[in-house]
């Protein structure tokens, strides 16, 4: 057993040394390119300044009240995206006359790039929050959508064929067979639109104009020619994003591994 645990605990010293090691490195090669004026200074300024800029920034309140605004918006929107695209996509998956009904519909809506309706939001929703929240989800939809419709056709056949000979009804069935078989692809579908929802929302708070967010202040460190301060606008964007898809895949394999088990 001790042996096992070594080992496993040098497994995972390298997961997160080897990648840190990277990362060093980079920055270790962007700040010599900078400093020797291969890469102008106008653009790119040295990662030592940017990483004074963000500690400037984490030391201050504007910085935190930027990122929990952008959560805020990104959570409302992954949320309205996951219980909309599933119940879509189980409709889609499992009714064949809503699958014949919905389905131009879809197929119409999908390649509008949410960016495109900028435009239509400001005029109708506004520029505000709410205009940032339909976009995030409108572009995040799409994605649980696909996820749920193939999830619904993981139900093991000979499970449906059993809940049918027991006369278990549509509800039941939803509940027992099509939900707890659909976890798997679910899970999936979360992650791939918590990062749609981040980005649009990100570049919703750029765009709109007006919207309190991490994009926002980017934007403001962009008007201002503050460069040192729009990078590491960047990093802290990189590192939420980072930071969400971590928790999400810890959580994701929880659910999975206890769907596995359950089967």
């Amino acid at each position: 057993m001790t042996a096992v645990t070594t080992a496993r605990r040098e497994s995972r010293l390298q997961a997160v040394a080897l990648p840190a090691a990277v990362v060093v490195g980079l920055l270790a090669l962007l700040q010599m390119l900078s400093v020797t004026d291969v890469l102008p200074r106008s653009y790119a300024p040295p990662p030592t300044e940017v990483l004074a800029a963000l500690g400037r920034l984490l030391a201050g309140p504007a910085l935190w009240a930027d990122i929990g605004s952008t959560l805020v918006g990104w959570a409302v929107s992954l949320g309205i995206a996951v219980v909309l695209g599933t119940v879509v996509g189980m409709l889609l998956g499992s009714v064949r006359w809503v699958q014949w009904l919905l389905t131009p519909v879809v197929e119409f809506l999908r390649p509008i790039p949410s960016i495109a309706l900028i435009p239509l939001v400001v005029l109708t929703i506004g520029g505000a929050r709410d205009g940032a929240v339909f976009l995030a989800a409108y572009a995040a939809v799409w994605q649980m959508l696909v996820a749920a419709i193939y999830a619904t056709g993981a139900v093991d056949p000979v499970a449906r064929d059993t809940a049918r000979a027991y006369n278990l009804s549509r509800l039941q069935t939803v509940r027992w067979l099509t939900l707890p078989a659909m976890v798997p692809g679910l899970v999936t579908g979360v992650r791939i639109a918590s990062a749609t929802a981040l980005i649009i929302t990100v570049t919703s708070e750029i765009l709109l104009g007006g919207v309190p967010g991490l994009g926002q202040g980017l934007n403001l460190a962009r008007s201002a020619g503050d460069l040192t301060r729009m990078y590491a606008y960047v990093v802290v964007i990189g590192i939420v994003g980072l930071a969400i898809n971590t928790v999400l895949t810890v959580l994701a394999r929880r659910v999975v591994g206890w769907q596995g088990a359950r089967r």
